[in-house]
């Protein structure tokens, strides 16, 4: 598996990195985005067993009820509502 996916993983891991970095020097890092980004990092790094499963559902709206009406006109990738776990 390493040999198929590590290179890969790697640059990903790299870009992630390099984007968190950037998110920290603009002063974005307290956006709801920028902190489900950081809880994907968390997951990512801890003892999940199904992380792509976690990962997905960090970004995703818990909730059960349809709003009346949509806010904006585009998905934003991430829900702006508190996370499930504490803040990081």
């Amino acid at each position: 598996m390493l040999d198929l996916y590590f290179l890969e993983a790697r640059h990903q891991v790299i870009e992630l990195a390099a984007c968190l970095d950037r998110l920290e020097r603009a002063g974005e890092t307290g956006d709801f985005r920028a902190q489900a980004l950081l809880e994907a990092v968390k997951i990512l790094a801890g003892p999940a067993k199904n992380k792509a499963e976690a990962v997905l559902l960090a970004f995703s709206d818990p909730t059960k009820e349809p709003v009346p009406a949509a806010t904006t006109k585009a998905a934003c990738g991430a829900w702006s509502g508190p996370l499930a776990g504490p803040p990081l």
